[in-house]
């Protein structure tokens, strides 16, 4: 099922234009063997955010075992990686160094986990209704897609690169291979297979996540606005709905369709926790309530104040029961304080 299909940028470099061609063949491939699966969700051109970093994943794959991660090539020419995993590709006749791929799809892989990890009682329901699961223990792989008319110079490639470096034609191939999907019934009855699975509402869940933390450029560079500012107001994410009043994930047909859909049906101001009632965080040695920086650490998350320089937890007590037990939840660059004995929550920052 594809959640997102690829957005299209404003290009004019021949770069550019060739890079966004590669995404858009990759997508092709994908759409063609997955479109009808709701077990394999493709989110195309995802961008999003956590803890102050960045990240870019060209197609990203979540399907009931785990999660692969695809970075597309656009190479024209002969492409070499040697024994250090430095990667080197002539263009006219001209060998120049390259940035690594691989190197890029791994860090963009550990900040997905680290996103996922911390939001995982938001997203997975627990084992048994006692244990909460996780994102740790399931499949993570990431791959590398370069373009057709590619040469791909293998003898003298690192086998550990080599195995995830596939043209675009040849990438479906390997994605069933590794996902080894099977019928609900045969891994019921199944003990060999012993991979932790996504239930199907897991999964949508999973999906809807993701969707409410995708970062469109296109908007932002329409309004001329810094990344901060337009994510102040990002999508609600309530996986645990009741289950009439459960959303279906639906597949997007092209980009502007799920442009129109997403500000349509789930855009939605932050003016929904009344702004009036917001608690306004202070640091709690000087007092200071505006120069300060959100920031994320051991013990979750906290602001550190530009006056005197020291921090003061946004970990506070329910202003409606005065209860301790309440959380922070970010979205995007929005902070919000769940309270986990009577529900209320309010906007911090």
């Amino acid at each position: 099922m594809i959640l997102k299909t690829k957005t299209l940028q404003m290009t004019k470099t021949p770069q550019t234009i060739a890079g966004q061609k590669q995404e858009q063949d990759v997508a092709f491939f994908l759409r063609r063997a997955f479109k009808d699966n709701p077990e394999v969700l493709v989110i195309n051109d995802f961008k999003f955010s956590f803890n102050d970093e960045t990240a870019q994943i060209d197609h990203l794959i979540v399907y009931t075992y785990g999660f692969v991660l695809i970075e597309s090539k656009s190479i024209k020419g002969h492409v070499k990686v040697n024994n250090q995993g430095e990667w080197t590709r002539s263009y006219n006749s001209q060998w120049s160094g390259m940035s690594s791929p691989i190197k890029q799809v791994e860090l963009q892989q550990a900040l997905l986990k680290e996103m996922l990890m911390h939001n995982k009682s938001e997203i997975l329901s627990k084992l048994l209704g006692i244990k909460q699961q996780g994102f740790s223990g399931r499949c993570w792989h990431y791959l590398c897609a370069v373009s057709s008319n590619a040469v791909i110079d293998r003898k003298t490639m690192p086998k550990e690169i080599s195995d995830k470096l596939y043209k675009t034609e040849f990438l479906v191939d390997e994605l069933k291979n590794i996902m080894k999907l099977k019928h609900k019934l045969i891994r019921l009855v199944s003990v060999a297979d012993t991979r932790p699975d996504f239930s199907q509402q897991e999964l949508n869940s999973i999906g809807q996540f993701l969707i409410s933390q995708h970062i469109d450029s296109n908007i932002q560079q329409a309004n001329n606005a810094p990344v901060e500012l337009k994510q102040t107001q990002p999508r609600p994410y309530a996986p645990k709905l009741k289950p009439e009043l459960e959303l279906t994930l639906e597949p997007a047909s092209a980009a502007t369709n799920h442009l129109a859909q997403s500000n349509a049906t789930t855009l939605a101001p932050v003016a929904t926790l009344a702004h009036e009632q917001h608690p306004i965080i202070s640091c709690k040695h000087c007092g200071e309530s505006t120069q300060y920086t959100p920031m994320y650490g051991k013990f979750g998350y906290y602001i550190n104040c530009n006056q005197c320089s020291k921090n003061t937890s946004m970990k506070l007590p329910c202003p409606q029961c005065m209860s301790k037990n309440t959380k922070v939840t970010k979205r995007k660059e929005t902070y919000t304080l769940n309270c986990v004995d009577c529900g209320f929550e309010k906007q911090i920052i």
